[in-house]
């Protein structure tokens, strides 16, 4: 799975706009919409909420933890916790970055939000490395990755893998009764 089938998955998450147009409800295979009434919010998936934005239809109202003083605890609580703390939604970097690019004027302190989880990234994946680093060089057999998104393994999934693979080779050459010099790609 790369950055864009991720990023397809998070178009799925709801987020609340408020409509500037009348329509009933609209029937979709993933269940029903609306009402949309001006003025009144209503739920919609970001992928619709964005080409509504686009369309100049709606207005969309950012997530609750969307907020600047929310995610500067978050970053605090990232900084001083050694292991991963949980996240508001387990797309808030594919959210973030959608919001942002379509829908910032609607967004209060958008250029301060992008920051703090622009910091919030890089403070996770480097817990990521460091960890992914500690599980290779102890020689662990298995890792608990608890509070983790699916951006942020497979951010490091490529390498881990690879790692883990030549940290295989390695091992079963070592093992007695083995032939030295032969490596076998699994």
């Amino acid at each position: 799975m790369d950055s864009s089938e991720v990023e397809f998955l998070a178009e799925k998450e709801m987020v609340k706009i408020i409509p500037n147009f009348s329509l009933d409800r609209i029937y979709l295979i993933g269940g029903d919409l609306g009402p949309f009434n001006p003025g009144l919010p209503v739920d919609v998936p970001v992928w619709l909420a964005l080409n509504l934005k686009q369309r100049q239809k709606c207005r969309v109202v950012p997530p609750a933890w969307m907020d600047v003083e929310k995610l500067e605890e978050m970053r605090e609580l990232e900084r001083k916790e050694e292991t991963f703390t949980p996240v508001p939604s387990p797309y808030y970097m594919e959210l973030t970055k959608l919001l942002l690019n379509y829908a910032s004027d609607n967004i209060p302190k958008a250029d301060e939000i992008r920051t703090l989880v622009k910091d919030i990234w890089d403070t996770r994946i480097a817990k990521l490395r460091l960890s992914a680093d500690s599980f290779i060089s102890q020689l662990e057999a298995h890792a608990k990755l608890d509070n983790l998104t699916l951006m942020e393994i497979n951010t490091i999934r490529a390498f881990l893998l690879d790692s883990l693979n030549c940290m295989y080779k390695l091992r079963s050459n070592l093992q007695p009764g083995s032939s030295k010099g032969q490596f076998t790609d699994y």
